[in-house]
């Protein structure tokens, strides 16, 4: 028996597969995103930790095989040498490093970092975060012994082992030809100081030996860390084919294309994250909008998800004429754009506008945001769906009309959990064979929508091109009470 885990943003799984892959068991924990302020989000790093001793423990495993860990990706995981924390984990949504990226954006920064390592920044991504912190709290940094990632804290905690993978360790810093970190693209940064920080590369991933005994399996057990949750979905979703893509709708839109090529001379513009494979990269662009978008506007006109099905068949596409930049995050976008002004608008709405219409046409501008993202990433082949929002078939349907392109969607509920272990099976030296694969059902594009979307979304890239200046002009806002 193998044991997978996934670590989100909102909640930890854990999922057993016997030796066919099958998956036989699974448990899930709720975890907290804290919102300490305007633009803030964090994470208690030892309820964290708590939550996957918890979840695999419900299991009630004799015994496994390995225990393989995945999680969300970027942010700041700050701790110190036992792998404790030092302040409380800033998220991969946080935005208060907005001001240090746009700086950075203008001095040409953002773009010579791009230029090396394949990545765009973002204000949730760990360099600036690390400036961040420089910034506001330098006594923290002086404290801490790595600047982790969500997983390899987790399997710090679990082995002792102070180690990422490729995945992990591309966004922002890692050299993606030479697999190790980039000491001028710190510099450009202002982070040459805290290099020491950044933990060391372990080409297939850390592995180590279980040693706490809360997860209720035999110490000893092998434990491996990696890929995060964008690269173990690939891999578990069998994304594997150059130019193939998989989409997955969660409380993110990660959009990632398999490729061979490194062309960091192009637009700056999402990320290269490595794989375990080498000269082989996913061409990420994980825009911020997503699942959270739809539920922010589902909470504000009073429905919730269950009903999406019956508002999807209230309007027709295009929704009545309503249309949706679904750009809810605080952070602004980071793909296939990086905007930290970015924000959302509704347009066309009129008094005979229905709560049908404004779903409608957000789930329609996601979609959008999804074809935007795929054809950046350089999309020419096949496209897997997975996530929560893949649940949904009408939205599934908008998704492949827009797209004008066969969906497969996974039978599988937890494709990051299945790649985590798919990927600590095959650098063991262990048989991963295609029936460890999720399977997939096909979704067709229907012709007359997806000629109809063609021209929404030429609509939808003017209007976003539009918006730019005046998200460099905002609103002006009330101060909060005593600021």
């Amino acid at each position: 028996m193998d044991v997978g885990v996934d670590v989100g943003t909102t909640v930890t799984k854990a999922v057993a597969f016997d030796e066919a892959g099958r998956q036989v068991a699974e448990t899930s924990r709720p975890t907290r995103l804290v919102r300490p302020g305007p633009g803030r989000f964090e994470h208690d790093t030892d309820e964290i930790v708590a939550s996957v001793n918890e979840v695999v423990a419900e299991l009630a495993l004799p015994q496994a095989d390995l225990v393989a860990i995945t999680a969300q990706g970027d942010g700041l995981w700050l701790v110190d040498v036992d792998g404790r924390p030092v302040r409380p984990a800033i998220s991969w949504l946080d935005a208060r490093s907005n001001e240090i990226l746009e700086r950075w954006t203008v001095d040409g920064v953002a773009e010579q970092v791009f230029r090396r390592s394949g990545n765009r920044m973002f204000p949730g991504a760990s360099g600036p975060l690390l400036a961040a912190v420089l910034a506001e709290e330098p006594g923290v940094l002086r404290h801490a012994a790595t600047a982790a990632y969500c997983k390899d804290v987790v399997m710090q905690r679990l082995t002792g082992v102070r180690a990422t993978d490729v995945s992990d360790g591309s966004a922002p810093f890692l050299d993606p030809r030479t697999n190790t970190y980039d000491g001028k693209a710190l510099e450009a940064c202002g982070l040459t100081d805290w290099q020491h920080l950044l933990a060391p590369v372990a080409p297939d991933g850390p592995v180590g030996e279980l040693r706490d005994p809360s997860l209720g399996l035999p110490l000893g057990t092998r434990v491996s860390a990696g890929p995060y949750d964008l690269p173990a979905a690939a891999l578990g979703a069998g994304v594997s084919e150059v130019g193939d893509a998989l989409l997955t709708v969660g409380t993110t839109l990660a959009c990632q294309v398999v490729t061979r090529e490194l062309p960091v001379d192009e637009e700056p513009a999402g990320l290269f994250l490595g794989t375990w494979t080498p000269g082989v990269w996913l061409r990420a662009m994980p825009a911020m909008v997503g699942t959270a978008a739809l539920d922010r506007v589902l909470s504000l006109i009073g429905v919730s998800v269950a009903q999406l099905p019956t508002l999807l068949a209230e309007s027709p596409a295009g929704a009545n004429g309503v249309t949706v930049l679904p750009y809810l995050s605080e952070a602004g976008e980071r793909a296939p754009f990086v905007d930290t002004g970015a924000r959302g608008t509704f347009d066309g709405i009129s008094l005979a506008t229905t709560q049908a219409d404004l779903v409608r046409a957000t789930c329609e501008g996601i979609a959008y945001a999804a074809r935007h993202c795929l054809e950046a990433a350089g999309w020419t082949g096949k496209v897997t769906v997975c996530g929560g929002g893949a649940n949904s078939r009408e939205w599934t349907q908008i998704l492949a009309d827009v797209l004008n392109s066969p969906l497969h969607t996974t039978e599988a509920s937890q494709v990051a959990a299945r790649g985590a272990v798919i990927g600590a099976r095959l650098a063991a030296g262990q048989a991963a064979g295609p029936e460890w694969i999720a399977e997939t059902r096909q979704i067709d594009p229907d012709p007359s929508r997806a000629a109809f979307y063609d021209e929404g979304f030429a609509h939808y890239l003017r209007r976003s091109e539009a918006a730019r200046p005046r998200w460099a002009d905002p609103a002006p806002t009330a101060r909060p009470s005593g600021a």
